[in-house]
C-alpha cells in the first residue's frame, strides 16, 4: 500500500477519533465493480471501534454514481454515497455508520461490517434457516420502498433519477454491444439487431408505465452483509426510482442465487414480500399482474448483467464475473420460458449462448 495513503489515513483517524486514536495497519479488501478501493483499518485507543472500512474514491472527488445514470441539470454538490447515506439513515434502514468523510482526499471512513455476505451465511446454514435470512433482506427492502417512497425529499438525489425508457434502452444496447457482439467477436445481422431491439424497446416501455418506487438498484446477496444477527445495506448509492419488483427481482435472482433460491423459495418469498408490504400500509396489488412484471424486472436485469460482465472483463479487465455467466443465462432461458410472448427470442439467442438452446 502507499505510505501517503497510510499516512493520510492515519492523519484522519485522529481527526474522526482524536489524538488517542491510532493506526495499528491497514489491508486491502476484495472490491467491487467499480473504481472505488477499501481497506480495513486496525485501531487502538480508548473509546476508538477496533476497526474501520476506509473507503478511497476512484476517478474525480465528485463522481456520478453510475456512468449511464441520468445527467443532471445542475453540477452534483454531493458526493451521492453521503447523499444516500443521510436519507436511509434517516428512514431507518440499517446501513454502516459514517465516522468521517474528506471527498477532497478521496476518503470515507465507514462502520465495518465483518466479512460475510447474506450469500456466504446462506452456504453455511442450515436450509430451515435460508428463508429467514432472506426475509430479513426482504424487511430492509420494505423500508427502501415503502418508507424511503413515503419520506420523498427533494434533496435526495435517489428521486431526480428513474428507471425510464432511455435508461432500459441502454443496458439492453449494452447487453447487444458486449454480450453479443463485442463478447462473441461478430456484429449481429441488421435483421436479428432490429428484432431484439424491438423486442427489447416492448419491454422497456410495460416497464416504465409501472409505478415508480424508491429501489437500492443492486439490491443482491453480495451488497448485503451480515453483522450482529442483522441485515446491514451497503452499495446504495445508485438508488433511483423504479418498479416495486425491481430490487425484489435483483435480490432473489442475481448471478448464482437461484442454487439457493429454488422455485419453491421464490414463491414464498414473493408471498412474505406481497403481505408484508400490504401490512404496511399499501394497497393489495393482484399477484399474477405482479408475478408477470418482477419476471420482465428479472429478465430485464439478467440481460444487463450478460453485457456487463463481458464489459467488465473487455473494457475494466475484470474477468472474474465472466464466472457468473452460466447460470445468468440458463435463468434468462427459464424466464423468457415463463412469459409465452416472450418464448420467441430463445431461437435468436439461443444461436449465440449455448446455455439457452
Amino acid at each position: 500500500m502507499e505510505k501517503a495513503l497510510e499516512k493520510l489515513v492515519a492523519d484522519k483517524i485522529r481527526a474522526s477519533f482524536g489524538t488517542h486514536a491510532n493506526l495499528l495497519s491497514i489491508a486491502p479488501l476484495a472490491g467491487d465493480a467499480s473504481n472505488r478501493r477499501y481497506f480495513r483499518a486496525s485501531l487502538s485507543g480508548p473509546a476508538v471501534p477496533p476497526s474501520v472500512v476506509v473507503m478511497e474514491l476512484g476517478g474525480g472527488s465528485l463522481p456520478l454514481s453510475s456512468e449511464e445514470l441520468a445527467i443532471f441539470n445542475e453540477p452534483l454538490k454531493e458526493l451521492p454515497f453521503l447523499n444516500l447515506h443521510r436519507f436511509l439513515s434517516r428512514i431507518g434502514v440499517r446501513i454502516p455508520a459514517l465516522y468521517g468523510h474528506w471527498v477532497e482526499d478521496g476518503l470515507l471512513f465507514l462502520e465495518d461490517l465483518g466479512d460475510l455476505s447474506l450469500w456466504e451465511v446462506v452456504q453455511a446454514c442450515p436450509p430451515g434457516e435460508v428463508l429467514g435470512w432472506y426475509e430479513k433482506a426482504i424487511d430492509q427492502l420494505l423500508l427502501i420502498q415503502v418508507r424511503g417512497t413515503r419520506s420523498r425529499d427533494s434533496s435526495c438525489i435517489a428521486f431526480k433519477q428513474c428507471f425510464d425508457f432511455r435508461l432500459y434502452m441502454w443496458e439492453f444496447d449494452h447487453f447487444i454491444e458486449y454480450g453479443i457482439e463485442k463478447g462473441k467477436k461478430g456484429a449481429m445481422e441488421e435483421r436479428e439487431r432490429g428484432y431484439l431491439t424491438d423486442a427489447f424497446a416492448l419491454i422497456s416501455r410495460n416497464l416504465e408505465n409501472q409505478p415508480a418506487t424508491l429501489n437500492h438498484r443492486d439490491y443482491h446477496s453480495w451488497n448485503l452483509m451480515i453483522h450482529h444477527g442483522e441485515v446491514a445495506v451497503i452499495d446504495f448509492q445508485d438508488a433511483l426510482l423504479a418498479p416495486m419488483q425491481y430490487d425484489l427481482a435483483s435480490l432473489l435472482n442475481d448471478r448464482v442465487t437461484d442454487t439457493v433460491i429454488h422455485p419453491e423459495r421464490e414463491d414464498h418469498l414473493l408471498n412474505y414480500y406481497l403481505g408484508h408490504r400490504e401490512e404496511m400500509g399499501e394497497k393489495s396489488v393482484g399477484r399474477d399482474e405482479f408475478l408477470e412484471f418482477y419476471i420482465l424486472s428479472a429478465l430485464q436485469r439478467d440481460f444487463k448483467v450478460v453485457g456487463r460482465f463481458h464489459y467488465l472483463d473487455l473494457v475494466k479487465g475484470k474477468p472474474h464475473y465472466k464466472k457468473y455467466l452460466p447460470a445468468t443465462l440458463r435463468r434468462l432461458n427459464r424466464n423468457l420460458r415463463r412469459l409465452p410472448h416472450l418464448e420467441r427470442l430463445i431461437p435468436l439467442l439461443a444461436s449465440y449462448f449455448e446455455e439457452i438452446r
